[in-house]
Parts: structure tokens; sequence; C-alpha cells
């Protein structure tokens, strides 16, 4: 089974993107072989500064790498540095109905808003399904939100298929925890555009004070509350073991607690949690030539496989012949 995400280096992760996609990008290593890339094309219809967005793309590889990701088990890679994926995305935009694009969720919510969508936008989803197929991928982990793209890719190279012979295996889509699950600071969905994100790897003073601010209801200490409904039990919930979720589940029952407590124990559990993540990051980042190596060995191995692949659909749409 070949697993396959990409991550658009646009910011520091926070704690809604660990725990909603990341942690689970970790565990689908050990998989037969996982393809991780840094989608920086992606990147491009939203990032137009030069520097902004090279610094972005080196710092998501460090954090990865800090957070767990093992380039012995996972090819890790930037996106760009697989030319073969741009030419197919040419190959397959060539075929691709202009209808289906343009139902595609992200383009149609800007058009509706009445906000500027180039042409990057509206073909995005080509070039994820470029991504997608380039690898042979059997298994895409998305987001629930995300589902929408993986059944436009699978249209595509089904229609491909139909057209030319089987050239592309049809990949599936692996639902992630929902990171909607993962609230912000002010009990929203934790993310960037609401401005209530609380990063992985801030400085731990600064997480405290986020942490401290986590908006609560006003009930008094002693009344009884409900941990399935309250964000910070949520929250907390991320970093504790079953053990310690029931026994702070049965202090919000019994009431006679102060909400303090409580992000004072949820800091103390982040802050023990992402510690040896740091450490690695700290190691890292003082050693960048270790992390261009991996990159330029995971882009290497990826160019093997996606070179492969797009042979296959030059050689069935007779742009190359064989031999």
């Amino acid at each position: 089974m070949r697993v396959l995400s990409g991550i658009q280096p646009t910011g520091r992760p926070h704690w809604g993107n660990y725990f909603g996609a990341i942690r689970q990008y970790i565990q689908l290593q050990s998989a037969d072989q996982a393809y991780y890339f840094i989608a920086n094309l992606h990147a491009l219809t939203t990032i137009r500064n030069r520097q902004q967005l090279a610094d972005y793309t080196f710092e998501a590889a460090v954090d990865l790498l800090a957070l767990g990701l093992d380039p012995h088990q996972a090819v890790l890679f930037v996106q760009s540095d697989v030319p073969e994926v741009s030419e197919l995305c040419w190959i397959l935009l060539t075929g691709t109905p202009m209808g289906l694009l343009e139902r595609c969720v992200s383009y149609k919510d800007k058009k509706d808003k009445g906000l500027a969508a180039d042409a990057g936008l509206f073909t995005y989803p080509v070039l994820q399904a470029a991504d997608i197929l380039a690898y042979d991928s059997d298994v895409v982990p998305v987001g629930q939100d995300q589902t929408q793209h993986i059944e436009v890719c699978r249209d595509i190279a089904q229609s491909f298929n139909h057209e030319f012979g089987e050239v592309f295996v049809l990949p599936r889509a692996q639902v992630l925890a929902d990171s909607a699950k993962v609230p912000g600071v002010d009990g929203e969905k934790m993310s960037k555009s609401y401005g209530n994100t609380i990063e992985i790897f801030e400085p731990v003073k600064a997480m405290r004070k986020k942490v401290m601010r986590i908006a609560t209801d006003s009930r008094p200490m002693e009344a009884p509350k409900d941990p399935e409904t309250d964000p910070l039990f949520q929250l907390y919930s991320l970093f504790a073991d079953e053990a310690g979720k029931q026994e702070i589940a049965a202090l919000y029952r019994r009431g006679g607690f102060g909400y303090g407590e409580i992000k004072k124990l949820l800091a103390d559990a982040a802050e023990n949690y992402f510690a040896d993540a740091r450490l690695r990051r700290d190691e890292l980042v003082a050693h960048p030539d270790r992390v261009w190596e991996i990159l330029r060995d995971g882009a290497a191995t990826a160019r093997k496989k996606a070179g492969a692949v797009l042979r296959r659909a030059q050689e069935a749409i007779g742009i190359k012949l064989p031999g």
C-alpha cells in the first residue's frame, strides 16, 4: 500500500494541524511506502513573497522531521523538485472538463463570495490529481473537507484510463480525525484564518500565555460541568492518556474547581508532549545541510517513480514512443 500526502508551506503548524493530520501521517509512514511532499507549487496561489515561501518550505521540512517523520521509512521531498508532476498536470488538464473544476469547492466558494479567483486556484485540483497519480498512490489521507479532491482525481484518472488504457492507479481517500475537534483559544475550530491557534513550536512561555487565555464559560467553581461540551477539556484530552482523561472528566462532573487549574494542567501536558520534538527541531535547525540532503534524496526517489508514471502516460497518448 502506497500512501501519499502533501502539506502546504503557508505558516507554522499548530495543534489542530498536528492532531488533525500530521500525527496520522507519522503513523502511516510504516506502510509499504509513504510519500510526503511540501506543496510549494500549490502555495503559490496564496503566497507571492519569494523569501517567505522559501523560509516556509524549509521550516515545513524541519517541523515534519522534528515531529517524527522518518526519512528511512517515508520519502520526504519538495513538490517543485519533481518537474515530472507539472508535465503530468498538463497532460491531465487537456482532458479535464471545465464543468468539473467549476464545481470544486475552493474555486466555487471564492467566486460566490465575489473574491478574485485566478487560473491557479481554478486548476488546483488537477495539479493535486497529478501529485497523487504520479506515485501510483493507493491511499491519500485527507480531512473530511478534502474528500472532493480525491473524487475529482478519481474522475480524471478513470476518464483517462477509459480513453487510453489502464495507465493510472485509482486512489482512495482515508479520512483523518476531524481537525474540527481541535478547538482554538476562542472555542471555535483552530485555524490560522481565525487567528485562534496555538503553534506547536512557539516559545513555551508564549504557549502557556495563550492557554491561560482560552475562553471558558462563567459557571461558578462549585457547579458541576459537562466535560464533553467543554473546549478546554477537549484540548486536554488530546495530550492526556485515558486514565488522565477519566480523572479530569470525573472532576468536571463533581465540580468544585476553577478553569485556571485545568489550564495549568493543559499547558504542562502540552509542554511535555512536544518536548522531544522541540529538541529534535533545535538540532535540525543547527544543521540545515542535513535537512537539504534529506529533501534531495527524497526528490531523487520521487522523480524515479514519477518519471515511470509519466512515461506510461506519454506513451499512452502518443507523445513518446515506447523504447
